[in-house]
């Protein structure tokens, strides 16, 4: 049994969770349960590391960034095989999740270098004249990590790297499904030689996790996960800063002037099916002008059905599973209620066998009711639905009819109309010829409306792990 890594040691609970393959339905280990006392324990820990982490000059920070980093690049292969086991993703998939999870730690480092404040002189008005301003950016103190299964290893550390290299002691709740990547970091964390008490990965289940929602010796809550959740945790979380990443049901945009139909067919796959769908900037809903509708679906059909379902670890397989039964039994219902109001279905919807794990095949529909659940709420599943339209206007129109707002794709070679999208989209970010899908780890990415609350990406999220301080001078 794996133990938990609190404040520097690893510890045993007398409790214990079960971490199960979604492909084959089998224990791939067991990891001690923590409760409230551990998660107590670890938030004592983390407060009295502050002073420790305050006398690490910056360049200590970014060595031990380094020496993190390194770590998972000699093991890439055991997390990588480890995350297609807890997860489901094929073993491609997860040796990409592994490469941007080294490359963050990469952006970390730089960034702990880069915490920089101003000086100036304050003399705007006569009452202010001989006194300057001196501005420093301090740790906001310990930061509260809950990360999701769907990039256990890649979106921890997307809270994790950025405290560091601010200074902020982290206590991480992973998902329960997916909590055995982390405890693999716990152990480079250890190694690099950060202070003892400043890091702790604690699995545990909702109930207890809630103590890291509320206690106030937490100064910032960031959270990974869906928009129900995510919104009741802002409300509980009390006066500490929160950052919330939520879901979506993102669009992709075409218009009718598309010159490399390889390029854009391959994206839209790759968009809407990578990880099984089970990703928040999945494409979910795809807009099309009407004069290309029909050659766009031919394409994606052929693309689609060349998907081969199976066993993660098997590099023939491109669509690995969803996380558990509950969740196929959603996307199937959700699908089913689109049918019986009017939608067709292009291509999919087949699941396997009863006790041949959870694979559903890649499905598309069209003509499909936009109030469904399956193009309204966010899918987290290879569900894609098409709609043909007479322009762009109209096109954006209906993407911005959603309570979602993470990311949108627009294939066009206009630049007039990306403008205008870029005007027009109620989004957080905006990709062109490409699909919402595409992240780089450095740049802001965050959401609107139901899809959240704050920027991650490393020096974006160190900007709320750090507050202002002005010291302001007299001369005599």
């Amino acid at each position: 049994m794996k133990r938990a890594y609190l404040a520097g040691e690893w510890v045993e609970t007398g409790q214990s969770m079960a971490v199960i393959n979604p492909f084959d339905g089998q224990v791939v280990e067991t990891v001690a349960l923590c409760t409230p006392a551990e998660i107590d324990q670890a938030l004592h820990k983390a407060v009295a590391s502050q002073e420790a982490i305050r006398r690490l000059a910056p360049y200590q920070r970014a060595e031990a960034l380094a020496a993190i980093r390194d770590g998972i690049a000699a093991k890439r292969e055991l997390f990588a095989r480890t995350l297609s086991l807890e997860n489901g993703k094929t073993l491609a998939e997860s040796q990409v999740e592994i490469a941007r999870s080294i490359a963050t730690f990469d952006i970390a480092v730089g960034e702990a270098t880069r915490i920089q404040g101003e000086a100036y002189d304050l003399g705007i008005n006569a009452m202010a004249v001989g006194r300057q301003a001196l501005v420093r950016r301090f740790p906001v103190g310990v930061v509260s990590a809950i990360a999701p299964f769907n990039f256990p290893m890649n979106l921890a550390i997307h809270k994790i790297a950025p405290a560091l290299a601010a200074g902020c002691p982290v206590v991480l709740k992973p998902a329960s499904k997916t909590p055995l990547t982390a405890l693999l970091l716990a152990e480079l964390v250890q190694e690099s030689g950060w202070p003892a008490g400043a890091f702790s990965v604690l699995p545990c289940d909702r109930a207890a996790g809630q103590r890291l929602v509320t206690d106030e010796r937490i100064k910032l809550l960031s959270f990974t996960g869906s928009p129900e959740v995510g919104w009741k945790m802002k409300r509980d979380a009390g006066k500490k800063k929160v950052v919330l990443e939520l879901g979506g049901n993102a669009g992709l945009i075409v218009d009718k002037d598309v010159r490399d139909w390889d390029w854009l067919i391959s994206r839209a796959v790759m968009g809407a099916f990578y990880q099984c769908g089970q990703v928040c900037i999945s494409v979910q809903r795809i807009f099309l002008h009407q004069e290309i509708m029909g050659e766009f679906r031919a394409r994606f059909k052929k693309a689609t059905e060349a998907l081969r379902t199976g066993d993660p670890l098997d590099p023939a397989t491109t669509l690995g599973p969803i996380i558990d039964s509950s969740n196929r039994q959603r996307l199937q219902e959700w699908v089913q209620e689109a049918l019986e109001q009017g939608a067709e279905l292009v291509s999919g919807n087949q699941v396997a066998p009863i006790g041949q794990g959870n694979s559903m095949t890649a499905t598309i529909l069209e003509e499909v009711n936009p109030a469904c659940r399956i193009a309204a709420d966010e899918a987290f599943g290879p569900v894609v639905t098409l709609t043909a339209v007479e322009s762009m206007a109209e096109a954006f129109q209906l993407a911005n009819e959603s309570r979602f707002g993470l990311q949108c794709g627009l294939f066009t070679n206009d630049f007039d109309t990306v403008m205008q999208a870029f005007d027009t989209l109620e989004v957080g970010g905006l990709i062109h010829n490409d699909v919402p899908s595409f992240r780089v780890d450095s740049m802001p990415y965050g959401g609107l409306k139901d899809s959240g609350l704050g920027r991650e990406g490393v020096k974006y999220a160190m900007q709320d792990m750090l507050e202002d301080r002005v010291l302001v001078y007299r001369r005599s």
